[in-house]
């Protein structure tokens, strides 16, 4: 069997299913391996399958160190809004037989991750309510 052409297949998939960028592929694809090298540097560089719900960790991890404040902006763009699109995006690459899946993955493995809102907005929202500067004493005697 040939090796099939990554950018190709997406193109197709595209073509086929739009709810989804090209974008969303290649994010999904680079977070698979974003998440493949943090997992086997914690396993002493041992290979693993990949669970739904670590890709989906990975994902936004992923997410937020590429896109900082705008992730959720990005993502969103490309169509996704929720771990569910990106269990539907695995799903389609595994469909056109770019991804492998096990005999126990499944569309459910990505339901109920996290609150993209919360996840991709928290982190950059101030700890503490903004409040105008007071005047020091030193300004004040200077006055």
């Amino acid at each position: 069997m040939q090796p099939q052409d990554f950018d190709e297949v997406v193109e197709r998939i595209v073509a086929r299913d739009p709810r989804y960028t090209r974008e969303a592929y290649e994010f999904v694809r680079e977070a698979l391996d974003f998440t493949q090298k943090a997992i086997s540097k914690a396993n002493k560089g041992k290979l693993r399958h990949i669970t739904g719900q670590e890709l989906l960790a990975g994902a936004r991890a992923y997410a937020l160190q590429q896109y900082g404040p705008m992730a959720l902006t990005v993502l969103n763009e490309w169509g996704i809004r929720r771990g569910e699109d990106i269990g539907e995006i695995v799903f389609n690459l595994i469909d056109a037989r770019l991804f492998s899946k096990t005999d126990a993955d499944s569309r459910a493995d990505f339901e109920g991750g996290f609150d993209f809102e919360e996840a991709f907005r928290k982190p950059f929202l101030p700890t503490r309510p903004w409040r105008p500067a007071r005047p020091t004493d030193a300004a004040k005697a200077g006055q």
